[in-house]
């Protein structure tokens, strides 16, 4: 936070020249009636989505194929990341027709696999948790064939309980990412704690191994490739299943600057290093996000937990 102060307050003169991106990370402008129609029923059903709220790169793509990632619990976040897109502040009371307005966008939209997440609610005594488990539980009503993954806070001082809560409400994928390497934390995630957020996902096997875990980082942002090492070895000893990793974007001029742009060779061989490791799946190249391509992504995982299991018993 306190990066993101001095830069706010630094002349428009002296601030550092924002790298122009290369053409590996350039996207078209979204243009097409799936976009429109995407966004006119989100705006119908009044929910946020983070591929808005974050300015994520990927939302021509996305919303043409009608896939839209679903951010609850508001669109204001009780922290203030340096990385983050999201609006900071003291948010709005929680929507009651949330839940029931998630489960209708995936049923019109006709949702294989959805993707919730939310903004952080520390000002809530569950941290927002509950309102996880009504959305699955309406998702489970209206789509009950919809599989479903949920990218959620670290509950922070509220973790176990939370955890609980929403395993019993049996989402199909848990993610939290974690962002960055740990040295990063204190100017890039400074409301969080990196092996807290290990612990939580450590928590959610716990209490039920049949859900997939999973997580991300992104780079860029000035970590060395020995700490990306470090933190898929800590990933795989916390049994996460999934790892994503793409590349950090500044939002705007206040936000954290882009340290390098991480060429797609790079890309390829952390995701080679990181299949190495043992995880189910891996998703690593500059346009990767959490939500993107997930239910694909859930399917390969998904049959990569299967066969694991087949050569176990055959073993």
């Amino acid at each position: 936070m306190a990066r993101m102060n001095d830069l706010a307050n630094t002349p428009d003169a002296a601030r550092p020249e924002r790298q122009r991106k290369p053409d590996w990370i350039r996207v078209k402008a979204p243009v097409s009636k799936g976009y429109h129609e995407t966004r006119k029923l989100m705006r119908d059903l009044n929910l946020n989505t983070v591929c808005e709220e974050a300015a994520c790169p990927n939302i021509g793509e996305c919303w043409t194929k009608k896939h839209a990632t679903v951010m609850i619990l508001g669109d204001v976040c009780t922290r203030a990341c340096a990385f983050c897109n999201v609006k900071t502040g003291m948010p709005r009371i929680v929507d009651p027709l949330e839940p029931e307005h998630t489960a209708a966008a995936a049923a019109k939209l006709g949702l294989e696999h959805i993707v919730v997440t939310s903004v952080d609610r520390d000002d809530l005594p569950d941290g927002g948790a509950g309102q996880f488990v009504k959305v699955i539980q309406a998702l489970r009503r209206e789509t009950p064939n919809t599989t479903i993954e949920i990218l959620t806070p670290d509950f922070r001082g509220k973790m176990r309980p939370a955890v609980e809560a929403i395993c019993e409400a049996g989402p199909d994928v848990y993610n939290h990412n974690l962002e960055t390497v740990p040295r990063l934390y204190p100017t890039i995630r400074p409301g969080a704690r990196y092996y807290a957020s290990l612990r939580l996902l450590e928590e959610v096997k716990n209490h039920d191994p049949r859900i997939f875990t999973k997580s991300g980082i992104m780079l860029g942002l000035g970590e060395q490739r020995l700490e990306v090492h470090q933190v898929m070895d800590d990933m795989r000893s916390a049994d996460i299943d999934f790892m994503t990793m793409g590349q950090y974007l500044q939002p705007t001029p206040k936000h954290a600057r882009v340290e390098d742009f991480v060429t797609p060779k790079a890309f390829d061989a952390f995701g080679a290093i990181a299949r190495a490791k043992g995880f189910l799946q891996v998703a690593s190249s500059p346009l990767t996000r959490s939500s993107y391509h997930a239910g694909d992504d859930f399917a390969r995982m998904r049959a990569s937990r299967e066969a694991k299991l087949a050569k176990q018993q055959t073993a």
